[in-house]
């Protein structure tokens, strides 16, 4: 038995030591990104977001540092660690969901489902390009009337006379929609056609006749992203446009855990934000002629915010072990998602309301933050379908209809 002296002076920052769990090569990683949020996205990104928008140009930049569908093999993309990749949507977070979101669209849904199911031609044409963010993409799977159901989606394929598809429908909530080069779009083919009605995927560049993405606006979240409806209106494709390695829910659905495995990490680097931003306040704002953080209310609320943060990171990164050790299940992903998500936006909420009237403006991280996880904790499976997953997985019986 070890009667080593416990330490007493802790990182306030890192207070389980989180730091020591990862290798030389991650921590290198995970410092390169940060700096670059620092450099590269916090000294503007409030104000992307009070203009609601996000510049194109960044797309170019994150290539550049090498994060674009950077978990992947091959085709220029750096072919790192799940959990490096885990760690860089933290810190990308930690600058703004907008940031991580622009990367997980690219890597997990756009770019991930053109690895794992193109054909070569697919992959040859579009993952170089993408990796160094000189093409952009997004994903079409939400309908205007089909959001936790994409099963009932409407977005039809059919193949005419001459052997191309057709494609007809719309898709809406789709990130960098109106500044993608190209879409990844599901739709449910003819019911008498060979596949039988399955839904299939297909490669649309964005500047095919018939294909539209007006942008989403008025939102109060996710301002500095791009968010945009896709209009399919008899967009005409060649045979070759399908992903050939993938028939079914599956291939969606598949994209949608890489890309929540990014937002399990990501969730924690807002956190982080928020918290970060609650303690340097706390022992700057003086009050009745000592600061904030000398009271016991206010220590009550920072331990319980340090806690939930070091607590929800520690998850994640038990996850993305998992991941790369090949044992990451699909409820281990709800489980992710689930509370690392709730958990950031309680922390953000208990941030502003320490800030005061401080916190509501954005001259402080935190009501970006918090408004931005209203819109993490509805995408990519809201909260309750995430409960309805796990319920199954305990139970053994689905209660999702």
């Amino acid at each position: 038995m070890s009667h080593a002296p416990l330490r007493q002076n802790l990182d306030p920052r890192d207070l389980l030591d989180l730091d020591a769990e990862l290798s030389d090569e991650e921590r290198l990683l995970r410092d390169t990104v940060r700096r670059f949020v620092g450099d590269k996205v916090l000294p503007d990104v409030a104000d992307w977001f009070d203009r609601g928008v996000f510049p194109r140009e960044m797309a170019q930049e994150f290539g550049r540092l090498g994060v674009l569908g950077m978990h992947l093999e091959g085709y220029g993309c750096a072919g790192t660690s799940a959990t490096a990749y885990g760690l860089a949507c933290l810190e990308l977070e930690a600058g703004d969901s907008g940031a991580r979101s622009f990367v997980s669209v690219q890597g997990s849904l756009a770019m991930f489902p053109i690895w794992a199911f193109g054909s070569e031609e697919h992959k040859q044409t579009w993952l170089p390009r993408m990796a160094a963010g000189e093409a952009i993409g997004c994903f079409g799977l939400t309908e205007p009337d089909s959001g936790s159901d994409p099963s009932s989606m409407r977005t039809t394929a059919r193949v005419d006379a001459s052997g191309d598809w057709i494609l007809d429908g719309a898709k809406r909530w789709s990130t960098n929609g109106s500044i993608a080069d190209v879409a990844v779009v599901w739709a449910r083919t003819d019911p008498d056609g060979p596949d039988r009605g399955a839904v299939r995927g297909f490669v649309v560049p964005t500047d095919t006749p018939g294909f539209s993405a007006p942008v989403i606006h008025r939102k109060v979240s996710l301002r500095a992203s791009v968010t945009s409806e896709l209009v399919l209106d008899g967009v005409r494709l060649p045979a070759s446009a399908a992903l050939p390695g993938v028939t079914g829910m599956r291939g969606p659905l598949s994209c949608l855990n890489e890309a929540r495995f990014g937002i399990l990490f990501g969730a924690c680097g807002a956190a982080r934000a928020c918290y970060e931003a609650a303690l340097d306040y706390s022992l700057e704002r003086v009050q009745f002629g000592k600061p904030i953080a000398s009271f016991q209310l206010t220590q009550r609320r920072l331990v319980e915010m340090a806690i939930a943060v070091n607590r929800a990171t520690l998850l994640a990164l038990h996850l993305g072990r998992k991941k790369d050790a090949g044992t990451l299940a699909t409820p281990h992903v709800s489980v992710g998602k689930l509370d690392n998500v709730r958990m950031a936006l309680d922390v953000a909420r208990e941030a502003r309301s320490l800030l005061g009237a401080n916190g509501i403006t954005l001259e402080y991280p935190v009501i970006r933050h918090m408004t931005n996880l209203e819109s993490v904790y509805t995408y990519e499976g809201t909260n309750e379908i995430h409960t309805l997953i796990l319920g199954n997985a305990i139970t053994g019986i689905p209660a999702f209809g």
